[in-house]
């Protein structure tokens, strides 16, 4: 159903925001032969283009970077101190494996206070962010040898399978990474009425930051983002507030903090995934954006925006899931919806 052992490789490359370095590597070798150009831009989002009959301009996003974090201070224990890249959950940090990726990579642990120490107000709450250490089990002038302000860090956690799932650090982005790989691979033998531009991003989770450079460069007359989304299907969750669930489908964007969707595009990919037989469900996301957002904005004159989500379970935690159905039910809706876009009236009715 889905290439496993290549969605590992994916998953487990460490690549932060403004880190991408490793992953961009893993991808431009992944895209050998899928594409008729391929190019890395000043920001670093790697642009791969496939071209179609006609010179339209149709862009697919997808994110390279993983939320990760950054060295600030190493103290005179030895002890790591860092800022954030990307949004956490600190809960979910407690006593977690990480990598500092720096001279060399050296696995440490996400620090706190015991709760045997903990004032009664103090169990009560969550540890915020800046009372966490990472603790590498090395003195001072050890971790010095090897660890610089400025270093990137990376979480530590492998992909396994669990039933019907997928479950990994990182699957935000990496399932989309996967997913754009593999459409590229369907279309390799297949025309297509528009160039189309397959791009992975860097820095979305900071800030849409390579997707803004990369519309503005592409220019496109269509784009579509590719990222994961909620699925809130857990207990006490309300059927109002789940967005998504695990195994329903490729979600369709409607909205999200960042975008409202075009309805002819959001239209278009619901007449392709009941067409084409492809579970989908609609997605509307209150907070949090995507590279959809200047995708759709910052061409010269603005593209046909909709996107392909994949639901997600425990986002922005240690861990993430994704159900391989749904995996699969958006690569094969992303494959027909590029080859289409002819033949389906775009004019506003």
């Amino acid at each position: 159903m889905i290439d496993i052992a290549l969605l590992k490789r994916i998953c487990e490359m460490p690549g932060t925001s403004g880190f991408e370095e490793r992953i961009r590597r893993l991808v431009l070798q992944e895209l050998n032969g899928l594409a008729d150009e391929v190019s890395v831009d000043n920001m670093g989002n790697i642009i791969a283009i496939k071209r179609g009959k006609e010179r339209k301009r149709v862009l697919v996003a997808a994110h390279l970077d993983e939320i990760g974090f950054i060295v600030t201070h190493v103290d005179d224990d030895g002890f790591v101190h860092f800022h954030t890249l990307g949004g956490f959950d600190p809960k979910t940090l407690t006593s977690q494996r990480v990598i500092v990726h720096g001279r060399k990579d050296l696995i440490g642990v996400m620090g706190s206070k015991p709760i045997h120490l903990m004032k009664p107000e103090e169990r009560s709450r969550a540890v915020p962010i800046n009372e966490y250490f990472i603790d590498l089990g090395m003195a001072k002038t050890e971790v010095e040898k090897y660890v610089a302000i400025g270093d990137p860090v990376t979480r530590e956690r492998s992909l396994i399978e669990m039933g019907d799932c997928v479950n990994s650090k990182s699957l935000d982005n990496r399932v989309s990474v996967y997913i754009l790989l593999e459409t590229l691979r369907e279309l390799k033998d297949k025309s297509l009425p528009y160039d189309l531009y397959a791009v992975f991003t860097v820095q979305e989770e900071v800030g849409l930051r390579g997707a803004a450079a990369a519309a503005h460069g592409v220019n496109p007359d269509f784009s579509f983002g590719l990222d994961v989304t909620i699925a809130f299907d857990t207990p006490g969750a309300q059927p109002q507030e789940m967005v998504t669930r695990l195994g329903k489908g490729a979600a369709i964007k409607i909205m999200d903090g960042s975008v409202i969707s075009d309805t002819r595009m959001v239209n278009y990919l619901k007449e392709q995934a009941s067409k084409h037989n492809i579970a989908w469900q609609p997605e509307i996301l209150p907070a949090g954006g995507t590279d959809t957002g200047p995708l759709q904005r910052n061409g010269k004159k603005g593209s046909i925006a909709g996107a392909i989500s994949i639901p997600l379970r425990h986002i922005h935690q240690t861990i993430e899931m994704a159900h391989k159905g749904d995996v699969r039910n958006c690569i094969d809706l992303l494959t027909v919806a590029v080859q289409h876009l002819d033949g389906y009236r775009w004019e506003f009715r």
